[in-house]
């Protein structure tokens, strides 16, 4: 069945499910190489983690000037302009060549999740108009149908009733592989073991589907000294109070951590009166998405809340009954909560005191009735089986000993940058956080062993449970997107399947020709260096040293 006001079901070359990052670059690249879309949305917004989910953009430090592609660049910038062009910005701040608008530590461009949806929305507007994209919102996909190695349609939920969508390629941008899942691609779940893949972080052991990282349910906030917005007692926060992951040196609710990279105990307080190198490294500061002093008038700071003790890490939620995933999405608002009604009430302040009642949560910003975010921020999802697996030794510093960067693929079709980010597991594993090279993305990582016409647009690409770390991040999960709508739009355009792509050393040629071309997408480093401890602590603008470093 045909949805309202769509175009027939075999007019659209690709359709897209996930309105995350992935897919949206999906559609952009595909529309402009004159292909037609569907991008299918679980929500209102697009954008996935940088807008339903409440994360500000984790980049690597030279976002600024390599490492991105066009898209992501003008998406970046437009950002950046939509804020000076619509919010009143202090002279001092709009005389700033890189205006960070919440001035958060975790990158150079950390905004307000509801901007990022509106900027995404203008770049699709146009193609829109042209008839190249089509969206359905707050849709969901239901089951697939298939033939052989080709899947022919899905099915998909709407609230105007169910909708078949069919088309050529079918591309996978969603958090949990769902895609995949329907449609019986062969894939992975959880943690590999060291014996299967050989890298140097691996399971000691057998494998384990069900040791996934942690997920985190994210909300905004602001705070008001001398006001009372505690929020009603959460009723499962008794439990929450006493809780304490097997990884944890005591309560989960407190302002002691894990360290990522030690593991020893840290404080992580919500404010400190003690600025390291002029940039302080509290919670508070870390996403914070709004700065009030950049701004004339009467503003409050907002930042995002999605902090270590947040991971919610004790139910999986793949491999997995429903009721059993949907418990654990329950339980993750349920801790969010959960830790901001501590703050109000218990917490220790930073001048003496106890409790933070001046907190409150933004759900004018957020669209939801409580300030969380709409959906849960997931690290991982399935992972295809792919011709192509990247692996901790492709990437690792440690895992490569005497090597001076990443191993270069011939068939690469992006590149990434980020640090082996692995939150605490559903298995009672702690995370790890160990320095990466800048990498390559190869093409052979996009393509399922089996099915011709599914590819995966954003996390789901032939990694593992360690590499996943790595290119989980916004601007990867873009680029893995962008290239995986060029490469449907491609095979189309060249009459092949992207399997042959990838054999042929003529059309792989002309392929990152039309990527590096016609996309403004890198395909290598022009210098690799490794993602260091210094890095870890918090993403500042670069200094001159490094960004001529990094530019040469």
């Amino acid at each position: 069945m045909a949805a309202r006001g769509m175009t027939g079901a075999g007019d659209h070359d690709l359709v897209v499910v996930g309105g995350g990052l992935g897919g949206t670059a999906a559609a952009l690249a595909a529309a402009r190489l004159g292909r037609r879309s569907v991008l299918v949305c679980e929500t209102d917004w697009l954008g996935g983690q940088v807008s339903s989910q409440c994360i500000p953009p984790d980049e690597h430090p030279w976002i600024e000037t390599i490492g991105q592609t066009r898209g992501y660049r003008e998406f970046r910038a437009r950002v950046r302009a939509f804020y000076r062009d619509n919010y009143p910005v202090t002279a001092r701040a709009r005389s700033q060549q890189r205006f960070n608008p919440g001035l958060g530590n975790i990158g150079p461009l950390t905004h307000e999740p509801h901007v990022a949806a509106l900027v995404l929305e203008s770049m699709l507007a146009p193609w829109i108009s042209r008839g190249l994209i089509t969206v359905l919102r707050e849709a969901e996909i239901t089951c697939a149908a298939g033939d052989g190695d080709e899947v022919r349609a899905l099915q998909v939920r709407t609230a105007a009733g169910d909708v078949e969508l069919t088309g050529r390629y079918f591309l996978d941008a969603t958090d949990l592989g769902d895609v995949i899942g329907l449609a019986g691609v062969e894939h992975v779940i959880g943690a590999e073991s060291r014996d299967e893949t050989g890298e140097l972080h691996a399971l000691a052991g057998p494998a384990d589907p069900l040791d996934q990282q942690a997920i985190t349910w994210a909300m905004l906030l602001s705070h008001r000294p001398g006001t009372d917005n505690t929020i009603p007692r959460p009723a499962g926060y008794a439990r929450w109070r006493e809780f304490r992951p097997p990884e944890w040196p005591g309560p989960l609710l407190s302002w002691e951590v894990s360290d990522h990279v030690t593991h020893r105990p840290r404080l992580r307080p919500l404010f400190t009166d003690r600025p390291t190198a002029g940039i302080t490294y509290d919670l508070w500061h870390a996403r914070r998405i709004l700065a009030a002093d950049q701004f004339d008038g009467d503003w409050a700071d907002v930042t995002v809340a999605a902090w270590p003790m947040m991971d919610y890490s004790r139910l999986p939620l793949l491999g997995v009954p429903d009721e059993t995933r949907e418990q654990a999405l329950r339980e993750a608002q349920e801790l969010s909560l959960s830790f901001l009604y501590w703050m109000q009430t218990e917490a220790p302040r930073h001048d003496g005191g106890v409790g933070y009642p001046g907190l409150y949560p933004r759900s004018d910003l957020t669209g939801t009735p409580t300030g969380l975010a709409k959906l849960p921020y997931i690290r991982e999802g399935r992972r295809i089986r792919a011709e192509f697996t990247l692996l901790e030794q492709h990437i690792g510093v440690a895992a490569r000993p005497g090597a001076d960067g990443a191993e270069r693929f011939a068939d690469s079709v992006g590149i990434a940058a980020y640090r082996i980010d692995v939150h605490p597991s559903t298995a009672g594993r702690p995370g790890i956080d160990i320095d990466t090279w800048p990498f390559q993305l190869p093409l052979g990582s996009f393509l399922p062993v089996r099915v011709r016409n599914v590819l995966p647009a954003g996390k789901s690409i032939g990694g593992t449970h360690i590499t996943s770390g790595a290119y989980r991040v916004h601007p990867a999960e873009w680029s893995i997107g962008e290239a995986a709508g060029a490469l449907a739009a491609f095979s189309i355009a060249r009459g092949v399947v992207p399997h042959q792509v990838r054999a042929d050393a003529e059309l792989l040629d002309e392929f990152q020709s039309l990527l590096t071309g016609t996309l403004g997408i890198e395909l290598e480093w022009p210098r690799y260096g490794a993602l260091t401890a210094r890095d870890r602590i918090g993403y500042a603008p670069m200094d001159d040293e490094v960004e001529a470093e990094v530019g040469a």
